[in-house]
C-alpha cells in the first residue's frame, strides 16, 4: 500500500496518457497529455470554486484513458474466476472509483513540470510500452505506459512508476487480501474506501 501511495506521490502527472483513439500510441500519449495541461492552465478553472469541474473534465478524460476491464482482470490474475460475474462488474467499478480519485488529487498538485516522451516498443501489434518522463527541477521521474488496442482504441491496462508497476502493486495486496479473505470481504474494503471519498 505505502509504494502505490508513494508511487501516486512523487507524480504530478501519474496517468496522463492515454487515451481513446486510434493512432501511434505515443502520438496519443502526448495528445491525451495536452488535453490534461489544458484544463489545469485554463485560467478559468484556477478559481477554488470551480475545483469540481475541472474535477470533472480530468475524470472524463480518466475514463478515455483506461481499459478498467483489462486492469481488473491483470490485478486480479487466476483471482478473477473466484468471483462471480456480478461481483466482477461491482469490483471492476469500486476499483475503477479507487483508482480515478487517486488520479484526480494528484494531478490537481501539477505545478508545471515537463513531460518527455522517448520511447515507443510494440509487444506484439496490439500492445505497446510508452516511455516517458518527468522532468522537474531536481529530478526525472520515468514513466511507462502499457497500452493495449481494443476496437481501434489505445488504453492503459499498467502504469510502471519508477519501476513499480500499478497493477503488480495492487495484485500483491489483493492477492493478500484474498488469501484470508472472500471475494465478497475484498469488495467490502473497496466499498468503505470509496465511501472514505
Amino acid at each position: 500500500m505505502k509504494k502505490r501511495i508513494a508511487a501516486f506521490g512523487i507524480l504530478v502527472i501519474l496517468l496522463l496518457s492515454v487515451p481513446a483513439y486510434a493512432g501511434a500510441p505515443t502520438d496519443i500519449a502526448q495528445l491525451t497529455v495536452n488535453k490534461v495541461l489544458e484544463v489545469l492552465r485554463d485560467p478559468k478553472l484556477k478559481n477554488p470554486a470551480a475545483k469540481e469541474i475541472k474535477k470533472e473534465k480530468l475524470r472524463l478524460i480518466y475514463k478515455d484513458m483506461f481499459d478498467e476491464m483489462e486492469f481488473s482482470r491483470r490485478t486480479l490474475t487466476r483471482n478473477w474466476s473466484k468471483f462471480t460475474p456480478t461481483q466482477q462488474t461491482e469490483f471492476v467499478n469500486l476499483f475503477e472509483q479507487v483508482m480515478e480519485k487517486a488520479y484526480i488529487d494528484k494531478i490537481l498538485d501539477y505545478s508545471n513540470e515537463k513531460v518527455v516522451f522517448y520511447k515507443e516498443t510494440m509487444i506484439p501489434e496490439d500492445k505497446a510500452e510508452v516511455q516517458s518522463k518527468i522532468v522537474t527541477a531536481s529530478k526525472e521521474i520515468p514513466i511507462f505506459y502499457r497500452m493495449i488496442l481494443k476496437n481501434g482504441k489505445w488504453k492503459v491496462y499498467d502504469v510502471v512508476v519508477e519501476n513499480v508497476s500499478l497493477v503488480q502493486n495492487y495484485r500483491t495486496q489483493f492477492n493478500d487480501i484474498l488469501s484470508k479473505n472472500t471475494p465478497e470481504q475484498l469488495l467490502e474494503i473497496l466499498r468503505k474506501k470509496v465511501k472514505e471519498h
